[in-house]
């Protein structure tokens, strides 16, 4: 039996109202699948995981989107302070969809705001979606042409993810089967890769310190900038450089 799999479950509801977090401070790790299960043993008492309809893990899949000039992910992959994202995420075993835009706040906080969106239209912004997107991003401090934002999809990601509940009131996740699809149709998508994520406080959570323990340290990575940066190498990569160059799950 895997660590995983002896939690008692948490259901969705439950986990929502314990747990929103769309403001917090996110902590990322880069793990080979065949560690995953070493770093998991001995978590906190009362760990619980999510479960909906009998299954411990779900299906994602999001669509990015930036302008043309890739301003979204150039605001990233150097760090700027008002760095921004914006994508629409497919909740593919409940068949729900919302739009998002993250944002950076104080200290370092991840800040995301949300709304429902068509389910079957990932790909896909209406004006009012646009509204949305550009309202929140000037809301932020992000600049935002006077003619109005505009974007287009700028990748697909898709992974398998489970959701954990700390006692501590942190949450973490854990994704699979990661895979990266670019506009032109190149697909992506390494073996053995897995991105451990936690999501709370300022305060490292239980699960870092098992982490840490572990030999694991915090990395730089994003779904959304690092998939970019494999794909397109003509794209600065400095934030990602030592992680996709370096011994290790990504490296080439």
């Amino acid at each position: 039996m895997t660590p995983l799999a002896s939690l008692a479950p948490i259901s969705l509801t439950d986990l929502v109202a314990e747990s929103a977090l769309l403001t917090r401070v996110d902590r990322k790790y880069l793990l080979a699948r065949h560690d995953l299960d070493d770093a998991l043993l001995h978590l906190p008492t009362g760990t619980r995981v999510l479960e909906i309809d009998g299954r411990r893990s779900q299906r994602y899949a999001s669509t990015y989107f930036d302008t043309g000039d890739r301003a979204s992910y150039r605001s990233t992959a150097t760090a700027r302070r008002r760095r921004w994202k914006v994508r629409t995420r497919s909740y593919l075993d409940t068949g729900t969809c919302w739009l998002e835009v993250k944002t950076r706040g104080p200290r370092g906080t991840t800040v995301k705001a949300r709304q429902p969106h068509p389910v079957g239209m990932p790909s896909a912004l209406t004006a009012e979606a646009t509204g949305f997107v550009q309202r929140t991003l000037a809301g932020c401090g992000v600049p935002v042409p006077r003619t109005g934002w505009s974007g287009a999809p700028a990748l697909d990601t898709a992974y398998r993810r489970t959701t954990l509940a700390l006692p501590d009131g942190a949450r973490a996740t854990v994704d699979t089967a990661l895979r990266w699809v670019a506009p032109d149709g190149t697909v992506l998508a390494p073996e053995g890769v897995v991105i451990v994520e936690t999501k709370g406080g300022s305060t490292p959570s239980g699960l870092d310190r098992r982490l840490w323990a572990a030999g694991h340290r915090p990395v730089r990575i994003s779904k959304f900038g690092t998939g970019l940066a494999l794909l397109d190498p003509t794209l600065p990569a400095h934030r990602w450089h030592r992680l996709l160059t370096t011994a290790g799950p990504l490296a080439g």
